[in-house]
């Protein structure tokens, strides 16, 4: 049997975590989906995947063996577009990964840009909140707020953002408005993440990074929570720049500590293709990057 299309069937298997689903995303009777897997495990002599009534799982060979067929399948897919050149029109699907508030604002728009530009083409994002693995999770490219870790992805940096401490001109009328870092240990602070417990803040003070242990009286898990928790009035919260972007010129928010702001974390568009990209990649890459290096928020 064809070892792409065993690899390939392995993969929408995995992905779908059933044998029926895997058929209707190949276009493919059930049989030959069942003889793809059973041909690909006894090449291998191992068991890929754990078959009950109602599930399909990875075993651990199984799990371990996805990324790489994966990468496999994607070098393919590139190969064979690069063979009918770069210079071809971008065509096919393109999986895409972004923080969710970011990529509400500055990547979903650039997004259907792309889409109207090239008709052949289709994009898929994901808003995720976490660091996301683009090999081991199938993404073709996302975006990525901070130091970059040595990898072996790649990287155009396209901005950068703040971490800002705001609070609303309510809150501010009514408790005060910190003058020092020190200061807030006074006030109530609200925080991201699933706890109350004692964290961090950092800030710079001639040059020399200082930083404040605060407890906060509010913990809010996503970016949404924690803007509707100051606008409201609570307390002071520490996000990015770009998350507070419109309640700020709404006038729902106001700055504050900015002399003792930290220094700029950078925003990148990370890939996994290298120079000789898809052209589907290539074009959604210049797309994006025009559009960001021009964002007077990321660059100002």
């Amino acid at each position: 049997m064809d070892r792409f299309l065993e690899l390939s069937v392995f993969v929408a298997v995995a992905e779908q975590e059933g044998f029926a689903a895997a058929a209707r995303q190949l276009q493919m009777s059930a049989p030959p989906v069942t003889r793809a897997i059973n041909s690909l495990e006894q090449r291998l002599g191992v068991k890929l995947l754990n078959r009950s009534t109602r599930h399909v799982r990875l075993t651990d060979a199984g799990r371990q063996y996805l990324p790489d067929a994966r990468k496999i399948l994607s070098d393919l897919r590139t190969a064979d577009e690069s063979a009918v050149t770069l210079s071809t029109t971008p065509r096919g699907k393109l999986s895409i990964t972004a923080p969710m508030m970011f990529g509400t604002l500055h990547i979903v728009p650039g997004v259907a840009e792309y889409l109207n530009r090239y008709r052949e083409t289709e994009v898929s994002v994901a808003l995720l909140d976490r660091v996301v693995n683009l090999l081991e999770e199938g993404f073709d490219a996302g975006v990525r707020i901070g130091e970059l870790p040595d990898s072996n992805m790649y990287a155009v940096k396209v901005g950068t953002v703040r971490s800002v401490v705001c609070a609303s001109p309510t809150y501010l009328a009514i408790n005060g408005t910190p003058d020092t870092p020190e200061q807030l240990h006074q006030h109530q602070i609200v925080s991201m993440g699933n706890t109350t417990a004692s964290m961090q803040w950092k800030f710079l003070l001639d040059g020399k990074q200082i930083s404040v242990r605060l407890t906060p009286r509010m913990s809010v898990t996503n970016v949404g929570g924690s803007l509707a928790a100051v606008q409201s009035g609570f307390g002071i919260a520490r996000l990015l720049s770009y998350q507070v972007e419109q309640p700020l010129k709404q006038k729902y928010l106001s700055l504050i500590l900015e002399q003792y702001e930290s220094e700029d974390i950078p925003v990148h568009i990370i890939h996994r293709e290298g120079r000789v990209m898809s052209s589907k990649l290539r074009a959604f890459i210049d797309l994006m990057v025009e559009r960001l290096l021009t964002n007077k928020f990321l660059n100002p």
